[in-house]
């Protein structure tokens, strides 16, 4: 092939790569992505699938690395509440509705009140992260999660 005709081959692939869109980046198990008119963010998460899980959350740990969280994942969407007997450390929530879009943000859950935090009706999953979180990066009502756990079709932000 000559030199030309390869340059050409290289620009006509490039063009293509192009029209095809922007590749999507794989979604981790660990990993979750926020983005909203604030930006971007991710942070690592323990998955709590099962109800033995849920039930014990963030208990009796002492600390919780900045950009970890925990991520509270139901079967369907439901009506959820949380509280913080026997946690230790002050968080932020993030519950989120089935297609990934956040829905309702409680900061500064206070460690051991057992007073219960409300996250709405259609909540399929719940991020707690460190108190301060949501006001360090700006989060909002409306931002939206990419993680497989909204791997529909319904997803405002597949993986």
């Amino acid at each position: 092939m000559t030199p030309v005709r390869r340059t050409l081959s290289a620009i006509g692939f490039a063009l293509l790569a192009l029209a095809a869109g922007p590749v999507q980046a794989a979604c981790q198990k660990d990993a979750v992505d926020l983005r909203g008119p604030w930006g971007q963010a991710q942070f690592r998460v323990e998955i709590m699938d099962s109800a033995e899980e849920r039930a014990q959350g963030l208990m009796y740990r002492r600390a919780l690395p900045q950009r970890n969280g925990m991520l509270f994942v139901y079967e369907h969407p439901q009506r959820v509440a949380f509280w913080m007997k026997n946690t230790l450390i002050p968080l932020d929530m993030i519950f989120l509705g089935a297609d990934g879009t956040v829905t309702h943000i409680h900061e500064g859950a206070v460690p051991g009140d057992l007073t219960p935090i409300p996250g709405g009706d259609d909540v399929l999953v719940v991020l707690e992260v460190n108190a301060g979180i949501v006001r360090k990066y700006g989060i909002t009502l409306g931002s939206q999660m990419r993680h497989e756990v909204f791997s529909s079709q319904d997803a405002i932000w597949p993986c």
